[in-house]
């Protein structure tokens, strides 16, 4: 039987404390941007998607996808 390797984010800095809410925010967003700058097709992003999706409750990111959708989400992209 293969071996799974379970990852989440590293630590980053700038979310020295417990609370992960700014740091699943901010990975979501530099998903978002990293494939506007290289293309839908890019595996370079990849990184940042599993990152955000170890760190942000699925509620959250289905709330942003549909933020983004409908052109009224409030962050930098």
């Amino acid at each position: 039987m293969a071996e799974i390797e379970l990852k989440t984010a590293p630590a980053d800095f700038r979310f020295p404390t417990t609370n992960q809410t700014r740091h699943c925010f901010t990975r979501y967003i530099e998903f978002h941007r990293c494939l506007s700058a290289k293309g839908e097709n890019s595996g370079e992003c990849e990184k940042f998607a599993k990152y955000y999706r170890s760190l942000c409750p699925g509620e959250w990111v289905d709330k942003w996808n549909e933020q983004r959708e409908n052109g009224t989400f409030p962050g930098p992209l």
